[in-house]
């Protein structure tokens, strides 16, 4: 097997440890390689911030090569797997979510997270099925995580949003997705009953509300993500960072617990050319 699918069977071993993967979320090269040298023994993009970062809003508003080129950035200058949120999958058939699917593992990607957007369940299936083809042809164990809006883009009694979730996510398992992913549910009672209601490896996003991963560890889930939370934290601390300097004309913002040029300089310096 190729260097490209072992760390892909990494990936998936993850999924399956003594313990729940910390899964964090970079937008860059540098957000990536922090994540790494902090000790994440995974990184996953996600959409929002890297799209934020090329200037375009969530929501599939910025291009797949745009996209993979930022994930080819990340995977030049990481050693973890790296699982790449593709969305829907940038494209509208099939054959473009292959497509999508392929890029990724070209790019150094041995994971995708790909969302129903409360659609037929049918369409992300078929979706996960072609990725899945792809994936074997490839000869890398791509792990496919597959994500269900139920909690994010609707309301309603909580044991009919409940079924509907575990109805679609064993749809996607059927399917052949490896993993499974509901973002937008904190509910403590729920989370474990949906973690024991479907056979993959459940996936719940950070965030306001949502128990800390040691308690989440205890309720059945085996991976939680931080979505675009940090790339939204470390915009706020860009801001107040412009706010103090145009306003007061300080640099505390930028001068406090900040890491130095050199540290930064290092982070990379395996990769720079040799001196001639």
């Amino acid at each position: 097997m190729t260097a490209l699918g072992e760390k892909a069977r990494t990936f998936h071993a993850l999924h399956g440890g003594p313990h729940i993967l910390v899964l964090l979320n970079a937008w860059d090269a540098a957000s990536a390689r922090i994540f790494e040298l902090a000790g994440a023994p995974a990184i996953a993009t996600t959409s929002s911030g890297v799209a934020g970062s090329l200037g375009f809003p969530d929501g599939q508003h910025v291009s797949r090569n745009l996209v993979i080129e930022a994930v080819a950035r990340i995977t030049r200058v990481v050693d973890v797997p790296v699982s790449v949120d593709i969305e829907a999958g940038y494209g509208a058939t099939v054959e473009e979510v292959r497509q999508t699917a392929r890029a990724v593992i070209d790019a150094g990607g041995v994971g995708v997270n790909i969302e129903d957007e409360m659609k037929d369940p049918g369409l992300l299936a078929e979706r996960i099925a072609g990725i899945r083809d792809v994936a074997a042809s490839k000869g890398v164990p791509l792990f496919v995580n597959a994500r269900t809006d139920v909690y994010l883009r609707t309301k309603g009694d909580p044991a009919a949003l409940l079924d509907e979730a575990v109805r679609r996510l064993r749809t996607y398992a059927s399917a052949g997705a490896d993993g499974l992913f509901a973002p937008g549910l904190g509910d403590a009672p729920t989370i474990a009953r949906l973690a024991a209601a479907v056979d993959r490896p459940l996936n719940i996003m950070a965030g306001d509300g949502v128990p800390p991963a040691n308690d989440l560890e205890r309720l059945g889930v085996r991976r939680v993500s931080m979505g675009g939370g940090p790339m939204r934290a470390t915009l706020a601390l860009a801001r107040r960072i412009a706010h103090e300097l145009l306003r007061e004309g300080t640099y505390s913002g930028f001068l406090a617990d900040t890491i130095s040029h050199a540290e930064v300089e290092g982070m990379f310096a395996r990769l720079a050319p040799p001196a001639r």
